[in-house]
């Protein structure tokens, strides 16, 4: 998974196709992997944890009805905490368009997210003055 900080964009899309690939066969093992690889680089910039991301994504949207219960769970939770990370990170530079996304979730009526929230706070704190 280190590759995916490689700038060439065809050994990053290589990188997300062998995640993908083994996934198909193992995708608890492959999500654990990448669950575990985005904890140990917490400090992976935002484009290349998004490759790992969205491996995450096709690995669990392919093999939704394999997985445990326990592990659809957490790898739901670390995702959207990642998730919520690359947003933060994206809004140091662009907080505008970041800011105008998280809003759209903000619905009259109904209680946000969790993640939601957290992303919107720690938006604010990345960005006060």
């Amino acid at each position: 998974m280190d590759a995916t900080t490689d700038k060439d964009p065809l050994v990053q899309e290589q990188i997300y196709n062998a995640l993908c690939y083994l996934g198909q066969s193992e995708p608890e093992e492959i999500l654990n992997s990448c669950d575990e690889y985005l904890r140990q680089h917490d400090k992976l910039a935002y484009p290349h944890r998004v490759i790992i991301l969205k491996a995450m994504e096709t690995v669990v949207r392919n093999n939704i009805s394999l997985l445990d219960k326990s592990t659809v769970k957490e790898v739901i939770r670390d995702w959207q905490q990642a998730a919520s990370n690359v947003l933060v990170a994206v809004g140091q530079r662009f907080i505008n368009k970041v800011m105008e996304e998280v809003l759209t979730k903000f619905q009259p009526g109904i209680l946000p997210h969790y993640f939601v929230l957290q992303t919107f706070a720690n938006l604010s704190v990345s960005n006060g003055e």
